[in-house]
């Protein structure tokens, strides 16, 4: 018998950073509608409260907890009170990143220290907080949100694609620690996704190339054999299904959401 979608993750607790918009909101009320109650971190609170009272219209519990997630003691009292809030954490998906983008030739510094701090160093941090929680009740699953630059490599995202390289390495490394102590530890690649994120992708290219922000975004659009952006929900249910006590067997994988661009 197939179990109802809202008990899916029935008395799990999970954690969700980037929470405020696109994939990270779409993740956090998935969650919910599958039966788990869902702390919420980023950097804007007022974006927080909202997806926090869309968890808590769905008959779940929340918690909105904002955290720059390249802050190490930001990320430990973000920890503390997560754990204290919600009695715990079973499930910890690590969203929170940026993009940006430059020719190599005279890459910034700056662009390269934002983009390893943000989506990597960030990811160390948080998952380094929660892991003990884990450990302790061995039993844990963590999702890193990477990237199909996480496989392949672009023009002008060198910083990006490094970093999310590293994403997956990471949970490569942590799978393999991990597996005592029944904590999973998987990464998705989603292409470009019907996200603000990729909106402001959008209107970087248009002002780079001259092109309009339609041109553009078709532009991204073909390069998923599907001809289209990715949508966050799609990526969320990915999610769930590896935040499951059925997906144990699950482990160190990348998994691509992208429409079939990359075929490994």
């Amino acid at each position: 018998m197939v179990e109802r979608e809202d008990l899916l993750l029935k008395g799990r607790r999970a954690v969700v950073t980037g929470a405020g918009r696109g994939i990270g909101r779409s993740i956090a009320l998935a969650f919910a509608r599958a039966g788990a109650d869902v702390a919420l971190t980023a950097r804007s609170l007022a974006e927080l409260e909202q997806v926090a009272a869309e968890v808590r219209a769905i008959g779940r519990r929340s918690l909105a907890v904002p955290c720059d997630v390249t802050d190490a003691k930001q990320v430990e009292r973000t920890a503390a009170a997560v754990i204290d809030g919600l009695g715990g954490v079973d499930v910890l998906v690590n969203n929170a990143g940026s993009a940006g983008s430059h020719k190599f030739l005279n890459h910034p510094d700056e662009l390269w220290h934002q983009m390893l701090s943000v989506n990597l160093t960030g990811v160390y941090y948080i998952t380094k907080a929660f892991v003990p929680t884990m450990i302790e009740q061995r039993w844990g699953r963590i999702i890193n949100i990477a990237s199909v630059n996480a496989k392949i490599g672009s023009r002008y995202v060198a910083a990006y694609t490094a970093a999310k390289h590293g994403v997956l390495g990471l949970t490569r490394a942590l799978a393999a620690e991990l597996v005592p102590y029944h904590i999973t530890v998987n990464a998705i690649c989603p292409g470009y996704v019907n996200t603000p994120m990729t909106q402001s992708s959008l209107t970087h290219i248009a002002a780079r190339t001259g092109m309009t922000e339609a041109q553009a975004r078709e532009t991204l659009e073909k390069m998923s054999p599907q001809k289209r952006l990715m949508e966050p929900e799609e990526v969320a249910a990915v999610a769930v299904f590896l935040a499951q006590e059925i997906s144990k067997g699950i482990t160190g994988q990348a998994i691509n959401v992208d429409g079939g661009a990359v075929t490994w």
